[in-house]
This record gives C-alpha cells, sequence and structure tokens, in this order.
C-alpha cells in the first residue's frame, strides 16, 4: 500500500516521504480499514507518541495521521459490533502506525458507523475537533446553559466546533484570534470576538469557562479571566497559571464510539458544521503540509477519488 512515513522529528512535516509500506494485519480486537480520507494535525510531529511506542521505545518510520474515514475490509480475532464493507469513522490509537495510508489496523472501539449520506472527506474531519470540543467542554469544562465561554482560536477547526456547540448548549460565546479570523469566529457561532494582536484581552471581564488552544503567554493571562467557580480547560500542554478560584484541567482527547455519534448526527441535521480547509491527494500531501503556509481549518488528504 502507500503510505506517508516520517523519519526525523526535527525535519518536519519536510520529512514526510510517500512511499510503499506492507498492508496491516488486524491484532485481537482489531479492524482494517481502507482509508478514504484522513485529517492530520501538524503538531503530530512534536508529539512523543510520533515516534515512540507506548514504552519509549523508537518506531521510525512512522506513519503519522489518526483521524480517518473508510469502510472495513477485515476483522481482528473476537471482533464485535462492527462488519466489513461497513462505512466508519473515528480516531486511531496515538502510539499505532496512523491513518495517513491506504489501509490501517485499529481497535475496532476507536470506530463509529459513518452513516451513508455523510461524505468520507466529512467524516474524517470531525473525530479529533469534535471529540476535543465535547470532551473539553462538556466532560472537563462542565459547560451549562446561560455560562460565558472564551474560545482561544475559535476560527481553527476545534474552535469552531467549540464555539458552535457551546452555542447549542445555551452558552454566550466570546472567540478570539487574529483580525482576519473575525468574521469565520463570528459565522461560527461567537458573539463577540477579541483580536489579540490589536485589543486587550482583559478587557474581556470574567468568565466561567476558558478553552485554551492556544497556550503561552495567551494561557497564562486567561487564568486571570477565569471567574469564581470557573475552569480553564487546556490542550497544549500542562496550565503554566492556575485561576485564583477556579480549576484548571489539561487533557489529551480520547476516542469514544457514543460520542462520535451523537457529533456526527448534528452534523446530519445541520446543527454543527465542520471547519475543512485543505484538502489534497495522497499523491500531493507532502507539498499540502508545507509549513510555509498558514492553514486555516482542518486539513483533509483523500486517499480515494
Amino acid at each position: 500500500m502507500k503510505a506517508i512515513v516520517v523519519t526525523d522529528q526535527a525535519a518536519g512535516t519536510a520529512g514526510m516521504t510517500l512511499v510503499e509500506r506492507p498492508e496491516p494485519q488486524p491484532a485481537i480486537n482489531d479492524v482494517v480499514v481502507e482509508v478514504h480520507a484522513s485529517g492530520f494535525v501538524p503538531t503530530e510531529l512534536a508529539w512523543p507518541s510520533t515516534w515512540t511506542d507506548r514504552h519509549g521505545r523508537g518506531r521510525t518510520p512512522s506513519i503519522p495521521g489518526h483521524e480517518l474515514a473508510g469502510v472495513v475490509t477485515a476483522l481482528g480475532y473476537g471482533t464485535t459490533g462492527l462488519s466489513v464493507g461497513q462505512r466508519v469513522f473515528g480516531l486511531a490509537d496515538w502510539y499505532r502506525d496512523g491513518t495517513l495510508a491506504e489501509y490501517v489496523a485499529m481497535e475496532a472501539r476507536n470506530l463509529a458507523p459513518l452513516p451513508g449520506d455523510v461524505d468520507f472527506t466529512l467524516g474524517a474531519s470531525l473525530p479529533i475537533s469534535g471529540l476535543t470540543a465535547w470532551q473539553g467542554l462538556f466532560q472537563h469544562g462542565r459547560l451549562q446553559a446561560g455560562q460565558s465561554v472564551l474560545v482561544h482560536g475559535a476560527a481553527g477547526a476545534v474552535g469552531s466546533m467549540v464555539a458552535q456547540l457551546a452555542r447549542e448548549a445555551g452558552a454566550y460565546v466570546i472567540g478570539t484570534g487574529r483580525a482576519a479570523d473575525r468574521q469565520t469566529a463570528l459565522d461560527f457561532g461567537a458573539k463577540e470576538f477579541v483580536d489579540l494582536e490589536n485589543d486587550k484581552l482583559e478587557d474581556v471581564g470574567k468568565v466561567d469557562l476558558v478553552f485554551d488552544l492556544i497556550g503561552g503567554d495567551i494561557g497564562k493571562r486567561s487564568a486571570g479571566l477565569v471567574r469564581a467557580g470557573g475552569t480553564l480547560v487546556s490542550i497544549v500542554g500542562p496550565v503554566e497559571a492556575m485561576p485564583s478560584e477556579g480549576l484548571a484541567i489539561d487533557f489529551v482527547v480520547e476516542s469514544d464510539r457514543s460520542q462520535l455519534i451523537e457529533i456526527v448526527q448534528r452534523v446530519r441535521s445541520g446543527r454543527l458544521r465542520t471547519n475543512i480547509g485543505t484538502v489534497s491527494t495522497l499523491g500531493n500531501a507532502v507539498s499540502a503540509f508545507n509549513p510555509t503556509v498558514r492553514h486555516t481549518g482542518k486539513t483533509i488528504i483523500r486517499m480515494r477519488p
């Protein structure tokens, strides 16, 4: 099969190459999926799991990518809940070869059925963005109707999902980003927008929940915006500044079939829109990941027409 591999962490996306690899075989409770579309997050190349296994041993060359939509082609011993020929989407394991390939072997529990009226490109754009937004807001942020949410990076693939789900839950959403992101953030559900290059973040005042997708100085300053009993949720590493009277939580997104089903049903009913940016083919994927180009929205690689 054709697959993209990485061998040198220092090279970043420039070190990606398209090669021939053996097709994977399913382990116990696995399925093999013929990948039709894969999402990609550039920060994957900085994650330890891209370069090592669960025991810290090197595993290069490795295949990056963790989001996919495709069709089940084989079942491992003991696998239940899915069938050969079934359309699926989901989130592959961090420590195994990923989804920038024509086939991937992964645990069946990390997949959910993809309805026939949802395109593979759309399905592949949902797992990381949708699950991150869902878990950050409702599991870790304990969001309730009537609360206020500050979403950093509200025009991005994850931030736009956060804004939409928070708005649907009855929250007042304030988005942040660059000046050029204003209209996109508003279109995806923010009621206000803060230009982080020109506006003063502290003018936002106190909010119930900060969802930090940026980190650094912005993350530190955001701690002071959390009102008593509120929460700062981060996906960009350990929180460096704690709210004086609230909670701070950093988390790594996990696959969850029931949540994937909830997310895709919202997409089907028009209650949730995904934010897709660049769409490319596997043959052109390496150039599509060019780090000198600013990508907005989710980057999707189509394996098949």
